[in-house]
């Protein structure tokens, strides 16, 4: 990979990190933020949309014609409802865990039905990584909230398709606003959610709405814009596994700033999974030598 895409990538996975430490510092039961996942949800959709309008504008000094697709934005909501919910029941780096270990797979699904064959050694990395997720899944003390499994499984899948699309974009920037703009017409959904969900009504206080707002505007607009630009130089399985990075640094930022404690299940777990991703990744870069 060259160094801009290297780079890229790196700023992507961290924005990443940011957006499950600032969603479980919102959503945290034991946080002194007050909101709700529907309000965070919605609070980080517009506020993303109007940030990238923003960019956008200061950029092309006119509107141009609006980008992504409405795939993209079914899958960007998708992904931002059941990853808003999840972390309620959820710890940051288990949750991110979840999350990009079912993105891989449903990734590199997408690959093997684009006539990618795997090398013995990515599937040895491949079965390393998912032996990892399965560890951290598995009955005992530290389990996770099975509905915050299944809720970030969805938001997994949905962000997966989302990154698929993101392939296919032809201006990173453009297509991740339209996507945000696309997006928009479902906020209504958003205010039914409590309905059906009494535990959950609709509150917020300032700092619930400052971390969505941060959770919008910085890690979510910029971040995805950042990855619709490095998806350009990434192969379908390298994009991938390079998100499994993301559970390490978001349970460090789970441990430094929401006070969670880091279990050796969790460490056992990224250990795996990292060792998983430098498997796959190596064939990759011999490969292209």
């Amino acid at each position: 990979m060259s160094p801009s895409v290297i780079g890229t990538t790196l700023l992507a996975m961290l924005a990443f990190a940011g957006n499950s430490v600032l969603c479980r510092l919102a959503l945290s039961p034991d946080s002194s933020a007050i909101i709700d996942p529907a309000s965070f949800s919605a609070i980080r959709l517009l506020s993303g949309a109007v940030t990238l309008l923003l960019i956008v504008l200061w950029r092309e000094r006119r509107l141009p014609p609006m980008a992504g697709s409405w795939g993209g934005a079914a899958a960007l909501f998708v992904y931002l409802l059941g990853f808003s919910y999840a972390y309620v029941q959820l710890d940051t780096g288990v949750g991110a865990l979840i999350l990009f270990g079912v993105v891989q797979l449903v990734m590199l699904f997408a690959a093997l039905r684009a006539g990618h064959r795997l090398q013995l050694a990515e599937i040895a990395g491949l079965m390393l990584a998912l032996v990892g997720l399965l560890l951290l899944l598995l009955p005992g003390a530290t389990r996770p909230n099975l509905p915050g499994a299944l809720l970030m499984a969805l938001a997994g899948a949905g962000w997966a398709l989302y990154s698929l699309a993101g392939r296919d974009a032809g201006a990173p920037l453009l297509a991740t606003w339209g996507n945000f703009m696309r997006a928009l017409p479902l906020l209504g959904l958003l205010l039914v959610v409590p309905v059906f969900l009494p535990d959950q009504p609709l509150r917020f206080n300032t700092a619930g709405v400052w971390l969505a707002l941060a959770s919008g505007s910085v890690t979510s607009a910029l971040g995805y814009a950042i990855w619709y630009r490095a998806l350009a130089g990434l192969k379908v399985t390298q994009a991938g596994v390079v998100q499994l990075s993301v559970p390490v640094l978001a349970a460090l930022g789970g441990v430094w700033f929401v006070g969670e404690a880091l279990s050796l299940r969790l460490i056992l777990s990224g250990a795996l999974v990292l060792g998983g991703i430098y498997c796959v990744l190596q064939v990759r870069e011999r490969r292209q030598a």
